[in-house]
């Protein structure tokens, strides 16, 4: 059974990344979509599991807290490291300068599926049961990752073919997820604190970064509708993996 969610991880990041670098045209849509997916993907997914895992040692404002620092840390690193600077020409003839937001925000999402493979291989250590029900909430959103990993390449000036091997990277990283688990096993508190950093990561990503660059000279409505559908979509998938 493993084996079988280790090829479907694959397969739904690259039909996710493969979906955007299809329909570039409409990005701005699935940009938005990206952010409400992104934030989604925060608040119902990762904020929950790092409370769940950690909640036993940390009480919840500490928990929290730590995703407020994962925030600071992340504008931090965006605004004053890789001097980014929305709605401005300044960079455009530097495509390294251009490139380094990028590369944050899919490596950061590349950390984050590898991370999802680690919870799947700890959870299948529990019992096949609890693995199966990890692996189903993983792959609920495994197809927007897949997605928001090629719009944040393609978004900062990135090429297909570049946007194309970070989401080959996103894609292989919870097969190594999984694999390494074999090898090490990580405490539920810790993994709880490393998701609760990552849930800062994605609220950044989605409310600073995606939500406004999908409203940038496009109709509010289609991108708002957008966002809203990509809050709904991830809501609704999480609900039904958790049933």
């Amino acid at each position: 059974m493993i084996i079988l969610i280790t090829i479907a991880t694959l397969v739904s990041t690259f039909l996710g990344g493969l979906f955007a670098l299809r329909f570039k045209d409409k990005l701005h849509l699935i940009l938005g979509f990206s952010a409400g997916a992104v934030i989604g993907v925060a608040f119902f997914d990762l904020l929950p599991e790092a409370l769940d895992l950690a909640g036993k040692n940390y009480q919840a404002n500490t928990i929290t807290s730590i995703a407020a620092l994962g925030f600071i840390v992340y504008m931090v690193l965006d605004r004053v490291i890789f001097f980014h600077s929305h709605g401005t020409h300044e960079h455009e003839n530097d495509n390294c300068s251009l490139n380094n937001r990028g590369i944050l925000g899919a490596g950061s999402l590349s950390t984050h599926s590898f991370l999802d493979g680690m919870a799947i291989g700890l959870a299948f250590q529990v019992s096949s049961v609890v693995g199966a029900i990890v692996a189903v909430a993983v792959l609920v959103h495994d197809f927007s990752d897949g997605i928001n990993t090629v719009n944040m390449i393609l978004k900062n000036s990135g090429t297909r073919a570049q946007a194309f091997k970070w989401l080959s990277l996103d894609a292989i990283a919870p097969v190594l997820g999984i694999i390494s688990t074999l090898f090490f096993s990580v405490p539920e508190q810790t993994l709880g604190i490393i998701l609760a950093v990552f849930t800062g990561f994605f609220l950044y990503i989605g409310a600073s970064d995606l939500l406004p660059e999908s409203h940038h000279s496009h109709p509010t409505m289609w991108t708002t509708g957008a966002t809203i559908l990509g809050v709904v979509v991830l809501y609704t998938a999480i609900k039904l993996a958790g049933v």
